[in-house]
């Protein structure tokens, strides 16, 4: 995974070991910051940072949050980033960003940028659609409901290493207020999301530190995130699926999703476009939507249909024997403490 600092705000990866209170930086080939790589005492790496900076970082690593969100600013006026989570008490670790990449940073727009929130889509059992299952991580324009983009999936790679974070986050929390553990959450990662070294350990951290349930944290890939370097792509996968993530084909029946994918990704579930989904009724897509359904339970996977908004649609889910549903028959995405509120029936 060759990647650099300048073009992608990815600079690298950090571990804290708190036993021996040693900070490690390791940065990639052409980072920015590649004058703090090595492994660093607290007070051996203060002299580097600005006075606030010291005492924020101080603070990050005494381990009295699950997730790490440390920015920095050094004593010549660069900024990065310190996120990921702690695996026990006494280690952590995840990624160091900068510049536009760092997590917060909205878009550069013209004037101020409105800021991203996740949001949370339903995601309900087929069977009995009043029963949440789990969610869809979302982002969100904090521009009203009116804002043209009301409601996207992050596509950049800090903010998508922002969602896992706080979609761990969402999910320790709905185990803790519902007493449910099979609840789940999904997110959405692209092709420049699987390219980074800290990828894997940071999701193996909020597993771990959020004591998640294993394919509890689900990640959401499609074919062409991997089309780059597939082989690549699904070397990651299946060093996601090892460290306690599920894994989900996303937007299967669109684009280029082929069998071949089907075959060689270790899925435990499969998404079905909304481009499908919405054809019901149709004898042809049926028959496919039927026989995609009864292949993906063969190979051991769920199935979920996107775009679900009549309750025909959603009748022809049951028929086929899709497990999960999603889409505005059952729920607009929800701001967190809401989504809460629904999985307690409030």
């Amino acid at each position: 995974m060759s990647q650099t600092g300048t073009d992608q705000g990815y600079e690298g990866h950090w571990q804290w070991d708190g036993a021996a209170q040693r900070l490690a930086l390791h940065t990639v080939a052409q980072s920015s910051v590649a004058d703090l790589k090595g492994t660093w005492s607290l007070d051996g790496v203060a002299p580097l940072l600005d006075g606030l900076s010291r005492s924020r970082l101080q603070i990050s690593l005494a381990g009295g949050e699950v997730s790490v969100n440390c920015a920095l600013t050094l004593s010549d006026g660069r900024r990065i980033q310190l996120v990921g989570a702690f695996l026990n008490p006494d280690q952590a670790q995840g990624m160091i960003l900068s510049g536009a990449r760092m997590l917060g940073a909205a878009p550069h727009q013209e004037g101020t940028a409105p800021e991203l929130q996740p949001v949370f889509q339903p995601i309900v059992a087929v069977s009995d659609t009043s029963r949440i299952m789990g969610f869809e991580a979302l982002a969100r324009w904090d521009g009203g409901a009116d804002s043209p983009f009301a409601s996207v999936r992050f596509e950049d790679e800090g903010l998508a290493s922002n969602m896992i974070l706080l979609a761990a986050e969402a999910l320790a929390d709905w185990h803790a207020a519902t007493g449910r553990t099979d609840l789940f959450v999904h997110v959405n990662l692209t092709g420049r999301d699987l390219e980074h070294e800290g990828l894997v350990g940071l999701v193996q951290a909020v597993i771990e530190g959020y004591r998640l349930p294993r394919k509890a944290l689900r990640i959401e890939l499609t074919e062409q995130a991997a089309l780059r370097d597939a082989a690549e792509a699904l070397k990651v996968a299946d060093a996601l699926k090892q460290v306690g993530a599920g894994l989900v084909l996303d937007d299967f029946g669109t684009g280029h999703s082929s069998f071949t994918w089907l075959a060689d990704l270790p899925a435990d579930g499969v998404k079905i476009d909304p481009g499908l989904t919405r054809r019901t009724g149709e004898p042809r897509t049926e028959a496919i939507l039927k026989a995609v359904a009864d292949l993906a339970h063969t190979l051991g996977m769920s199935i979920t249909g996107e775009g679900i908004e009549t309750q025909d649609q959603l009748d022809a889910l049951r028929r086929f024997g899709f497990d999960y549903a999603q889409g505005f028959a059952f729920d607009r995405p929800l701001a967190r403490e809401v989504a809460t509120q629904r999985l307690q029936g409030l």
